[in-house]
């Protein structure tokens, strides 16, 4: 197991009133298991291109740059080394515990555009290359800051340039991330809702357009318009988010869980999951059985 090659600086794990922990290091290799925790996190890696990232349902091979805010206790999460042959990674990682409640500072206006991206990143959210640089100077920086108040204003300008630059993208799907469903449109939201309570059944566009109010074709348009999905695609990730939370939560046989989740035969569950997954049902099921923790 690689030691870390030098930590420039770190401040004591979140403890009674601490709002910060941050971690700076350079290391050769990324040892640390499959884990989750109560607190929010924020990780940067530099200089790391072929390392896999994993967040919930979500594995992608990252370049030299990635940048990822987690915020939900329940989202599981690794960098592991994969085909990364880099001697010097650098890994920055800030766990912060802030109330987010409306009744909180995070409830007023000036906060809003950070509240939101909060949420969000219940899903795992990770950062275009655009927003990495506009922050690049802060984070670098920023273990380096010796009083506290000061460490948490240039950390919270950190939070609020990654809350205004577009393209952040979500990882997790929102039924194996455990996240409410949320949506602008009642139409779409009321047939979001149906979809996640009877994922297992035959869903079929004439129903669900009825259900909306619209033409099949019309609501086909539509729902891609406020989702960026076509509805099929919508369903089968929804499907899959619910059979990889199984995967990982129960010992239930893969059979099983391709029916319980709606798949009409278990070669067709195999192909599918492993097109979007890239890995089988049971790589996945061992990937996060044999390193998993709770911190």
């Amino acid at each position: 197991m690689a030691e870390d090659r030098k930590v420039i600086h770190e401040i004591t794990p979140l403890m009674g009133k601490d709002v910060l922990y941050i971690a700076d290091r350079h290391k050769k290799e990324f040892t640390y298991p499959i884990h989750n925790h109560e607190v929010y996190e924020l990780n940067f890696v530099e200089n790391a291109a072929g390392v896999r990232r994993i967040v919930g349902d979500s594995q992608e091979v990252i370049g030299e740059f990635d940048l990822v805010l987690i915020t939900s206790p329940d989202l599981e999460h690794v960098w592991e080394q994969y085909q990364c042959t880099s001697e010097d990674i650098r890994e920055i990682t800030i766990q912060f515990d802030f109330s987010l409640g409306d009744d909180t500072l995070f409830g007023r206006n000036p906060y809003a555009s950070i509240t939101r991206m909060m949420k969000r990143a219940r899903k795992g959210l990770k950062f275009p290359m655009k927003a990495i640089m506009k922050v690049y100077e802060k984070l670098d920086t920023l273990s380096n800051v010796k009083d506290g108040f000061y460490a948490v204003q240039q950390f919270m300008s950190i939070l609020y340039e990654l809350s205004r630059t577009e393209g952040a993208q979500t990882l997790a799907t929102s039924s194996y991330a455990k996240v409410m469903v949320e949506d602008d449109s009642r139409r779409v939201l009321k047939v979001k809702n149906f979809i996640a309570q009877n994922y297992m059944e035959d869903l079929r566009l004439p129903d669900l357009a009825s259900m909306a109010g619209m033409s099949p074709s019309a609501f086909s348009r539509f729902f891609k318009l406020h989702t960026g999905r076509n509805l099929s695609e919508y369903i089968i990730d929804i499907r899959l988010g619910y059979a990889s939370r199984m995967l990982v939560d129960t010992a239930k046989s893969i059979s099983e869980i391709s029916f319980c989740c709606g798949f009409n035969n278990l070669s067709n569950f195999n192909r599918i999951f492993k097109k979007k997954k890239n890995c089988s049902p049971s790589e996945f099921r061992e990937n996060y059985h044999k390193t998993r923790i709770i911190v």
